[in-house]
C-alpha cells in the first residue's frame, strides 16, 4: 500500500486487465488498417475498434462458411447440370462412328448393347456397352469393334486434385509391344485427356483410344476398341482416327446428359 497521501504508483509491469484481439497481418495487436492512435486521452477506444473489425471479420467468414458448406466439412458438389440416369446408352451418341463406316451389330433383331447404373447418396454411376461391325464386312471377316463409356456423378468428393494423374499413370504402362501417348483436349467439360496406345510393330490391325472428361464433379470416360483380322477386307481406324470419333460423340453425349 502507498503511503497516505500518495497517488498509487503505476507498476509497468502489470497485466492488462482488458486482453487485445490479435488481428493478424494488420501490425500492431489489435491496431486494423486505418485505426485511430491509442494514446491518452483514447482508453479502450482502439481496443474495441479492434474489437469491432474481428466480430465484422468473423461475421464474413460464416457467412462464406454456410455459403460453401464450410460448417459441414463438406463442400456442395458442382454437378455441372448432368443428371443419373439408369441407361446411359440412351444419350451415348453413336452418330459420327455410324458417320465412320461402322453400324450396331444385331443380335436376336435387338440391338446388341449392355448397360448398369448404381445411385447412391455418395456417388452415382453409369456404364453402356456397344458392339459395333465395319458396315462393309463380309461373312468371312473377323473384327472386334466396340465402344464402352461410363460416367459418374461425385456428389461427395471433388475428382478435380486426382483427374489428370489417372490418365498421366498410362504413360508408365509400356510393354515390349505398346506404349501410351497422354495428351490434354479441348473444347470438352472443365478438363479432358485422350490416350492412344501406340504398337511399336506398326501394325494397322487395331486401335485403343480412351478419352476421359471432367466438367465439375461428374466425370465421363468413353474407350473405342478395334481389332480386325490381317486378312480382313477392311482396315481399323487409325487412334487419330478414333480420338475424333470418340471426341464428337462425347461432345452430342454430353449434351444430352443434362436435357
Amino acid at each position: 500500500m502507498p503511503p497516505q497521501g500518495q497517488p498509487p504508483q503505476h507498476n509497468p509491469y502489470a497485466q492488462p486487465t482488458m486482453p487485445s484481439v490479435p488481428l493478424g497481418g494488420y501490425g500492431p495487436v489489435g491496431t486494423p488498417p486505418g485505426a485511430p492512435p491509442t494514446g491518452s486521452g483514447g482508453g479502450g477506444k482502439g481496443w474495441l475498434w479492434g474489437l469491432g473489425g474481428a466480430v465484422v471479420a468473423s461475421a464474413v467468414w460464416a457467412g462464406a462458411l454456410f455459403a460453401t458448406g464450410g460448417f459441414d466439412g463438406e463442400a456442395k458438389a458442382d454437378l455441372a447440370g448432368y443428371r443419373y440416369m439408369t441407361n446411359l446408352c440412351n444419350p451415348t451418341d453413336a452418330q459420327p462412328i455410324e458417320d465412320s463406316g461402322y453400324r450396331q451389330k444385331n443380335d436376336s433383331g435387338s440391338t446388341s448393347d449392355q448397360h448398369s447404373s448404381s445411385e447412391s447418396p455418395t456417388l452415382d454411376t453409369m456404364t453402356c456397352n456397344i458392339d459395333f461391325e465395319p458396315s462393309d464386312a463380309v461373312s468371312n471377316d473377323y473384327s472386334s469393334v466396340w465402344l464402352y463409356t461410363s460416367a459418374s456423378l461425385h456428389k461427395k468428393t471433388n475428382p478435380e486434385p486426382e483427374f489428370e494423374a489417372q490418365y498421366r499413370a498410362y504413360e508408365n504402362q509400356e510393354t515390349s509391344s505398346y506404349s501410351y501417348k497422354v495428351s490434354p483436349v479441348g473444347g470438352l467439360g472443365d478438363e479432358a485427356y485422350v490416350v492412344r496406345q501406340q504398337t511399336k510393330s506398326g501394325s494397322t490391325t487395331g486401335a485403343y483410344v480412351i478419352l476421359g472428361v471432367r466438367d465439375g464433379w461428374m466425370t465421363y470416360q468413353s474407350t473405342w476398341s478395334e481389332y480386325v483380322s490381317s486378312s480382313s477386307s477392311t482396315k481399323a481406324k487409325t487412334p487419330d482416327e478414333a480420338t475424333e470419333m470418340l471426341k464428337k460423340s462425347a461432345k452430342a453425349t454430353l449434351e444430352k446428359m443434362k436435357e
